[in-house]
């Protein structure tokens, strides 16, 4: 088993961590793991991915050229990184920030309004958490309770108060894909 994946949006959107507890969890479930993050010039506001790398064997390369998965969390990722999803890859959209769905016919693509479920959650900063819910609900490529073994390993001391909201963010974003 092998999934490729990349993750993509507004620097300030968390995307980085996102990549760092899907790799987390898989490295905890014995997997092997590689995440390269990419900045845009700007930190907050910019662009910014991270590809993530799931294998159960070696991984030649940490380099995607065509993933399995795409998690755009804005509209100038969706159109810079669908066109390299694999056929039959999976594309998750934040379609808050995203009104039109790609063009492509041979994707699976599963729209989730992110963003607005942080908002109803009370914090727009877990909108990541619930594309992530989402990732691991359809694929299952690492269990939610790695998961939130990850949320809380990479909370710091002085944000612990937030892994409760992380949690229900992550929850719901598994629940998306079930209905």
């Amino acid at each position: 088993m092998k999934v490729e994946v990349i993750m993509a949006g507004f620097g300030g959107q968390g995307i980085m961590l996102m990549g760092e507890i899907l790799a987390h969890s898989a490295m905890l479930e014995g997997r092997e793991v590689s995440w390269i993050p990419s900045y845009g010039p700007e930190m907050r506001g910019g662009t910014a991915n991270c590809m993530v790398v799931v294998s159960d064997k070696r991984i030649p390369s940490p380099i995607i050229s065509s993933p399995d998965i795409l998690v755009a969390m804005n509209k100038p990722s969706m159109d810079k990184f669908t066109p390299i999803v694999k056929s039959g890859g999976i594309v998750i959209l934040n379609k808050a920030l995203i009104d039109e769905k790609p063009a492509r016919q041979d994707i699976e693509v599963i729209e989730v309004d992110a963003s607005g479920i942080a908002d109803e959650l009370g914090n727009m900063k877990v909108a990541n958490m619930v594309a992530l819910g989402v990732l691991v609900g359809r694929t299952g490529v690492v269990r939610p309770e790695t998961v939130l073994k990850s949320i809380d390993h990479f909370l710091p001391e002085h944000r612990k108060n937030m892994f409760e909201i992380n949690e229900k963010a992550l929850m719901r974003g598994i629940e998306e894909v079930k209905k």
